[in-house]
């Protein structure tokens, strides 16, 4: 009996010593996020090649753990690896690399003189073969710069091939206030490609992009009372910004039913590996393509829309943050005391009122 009591004894110090340290470690991972503050970087992992980019998601896990960020498998890993981990993204990533279009420029350079020497040669017969040089390389200089400029003005934007399938990880991922995204650039002739882990608390940008939203809305509906045709809600808006975000993918053609899960907690977009019990064969014949727009619905509540829009361009925002891309809040007539981001001109609920709302 002495020694069930004694057994008994041992085991409740047992326990009480477990979560004696998992307090301690919960405290010291809060006091370790503590220190951060919106739009810092926590981690940037540099691939381990530039021809086949991938990221050691191990190494980024550790690290981050050792800064204070317990995530589990499931919430980074996983879905980075759905996300990033397939063929042709590989592909898109270093095609429409900084690298790539640094090579690029001094080779349509070299073919554009080419195709524009051949023609003026062939039908503008010239005495003074300088005066032809001269002429084709100011265009062709002209026509690579043009080029160039559109493709550094398409990086800017957000991209359907990579920051999109970043969606549902900044879903699972901002829970522990992070964001992730993918960005490069050129340096000393030498590319660099990392993944980024950005500190991001969504709770004050949330709550001013749902006042935003409300707002227009009350004003629309005000402005609507007097018939004004030139009026324009924050929807039509959306709609007309946002019309080009279109996501196909394939999915099987027998649909579950709807669970009832909340708007807020489904994820925007469907996982794309999700299992089945049909053999493959069937699975390959059942799969339909569908198109899904990521303009948030009219019928969604405010605070909805504005979590909705947050994680559409979470990466694209943080690609650019981190790129030192973004615009002077000089150019907009924004408030700089609604910035909720120190270390960059303008912050993520901001970034979606210029792009989006304005």
């Amino acid at each position: 009996m002495g020694d069930k009591n004694g057994d008994c004894h041992l085991m409740e110090e047992s326990e009480v010593d477990v979560q004696i340290i998992q307090t301690r470690v919960q405290s010291q991972a809060n006091n370790n996020k503590a220190k951060w503050s919106n739009g810092e970087c926590v981690l940037a992992m540099p691939s381990s090649s530039l021809l086949n980019p991938s990221f050691d998601l191990s190494l980024c896990r550790a690290k981050l753990e050792r800064d204070g960020f317990q995530i589990p498998f499931t919430d980074m890993e996983a879905p980075l690896k759905t996300a990033l981990d397939v063929p042709s993204v590989r592909r898109y990533v270093v095609f429409n690399s900084a690298l790539f279009h640094f090579i690029m420029a001094p080779v349509l350079y070299v073919v554009l003189w080419c195709a524009i020497f051949s023609t003026l040669h062939l039908y503008i017969p010239v005495s003074d073969y300088w005066v032809l040089c001269l002429s084709v390389s100011l265009i062709s200089v002209l026509l690579t710069t043009v080029i160039i400029f559109i493709l550094h003005i398409s990086n800017k934007e957000i991209s359907m091939n990579l920051d999109v399938r970043l969606i549902q990880v900044n879903e699972k991922i901002v829970k522990h206030k992070l964001l992730v995204a993918v960005a490069d650039w050129v340096q000393n002739c030498t590319g660099n490609l990392e993944l980024y882990f950005v500190y991001w608390d969504m709770t004050r940008c949330l709550r001013a992009l749902t006042e935003t939203l409300e707002e227009h809305s009350f004003d629309t509906q005000c402005v609507g009372k007097i018939n004004d045709p030139m009026s324009l809600s924050h929807q039509n808006k959306m709609k007309r910004k946002m019309s080009h975000l279109v996501l196909v993918t394939e999915v099987t053609a027998v649909e579950p039913e709807d669970d009832g899960t909340d708007d807020e907690q489904r994820p925007l977009l469907r996982n794309e590996d999700m299992g089945c019990s049909s053999s493959p064969s069937q699975q390959e014949d059942a799969k339909v393509t569908v198109s899904y727009s990521l303009i948030p619905d009219a019928s969604l509540p405010a605070q909805d829309k504005a979590y909705q829009l947050l994680m559409t361009y979470s990466a694209a925002y943080v690609k650019l943050l981190v790129s030192k891309k973004l615009s002077d809040p000089s150019h907009y007539s924004l408030q700089s005391q609604r910035n909720h981001c120190t270390t960059a001109p303008t912050c993520l609920c901001q970034y979606i009122k210029n792009k989006i709302l304005r």
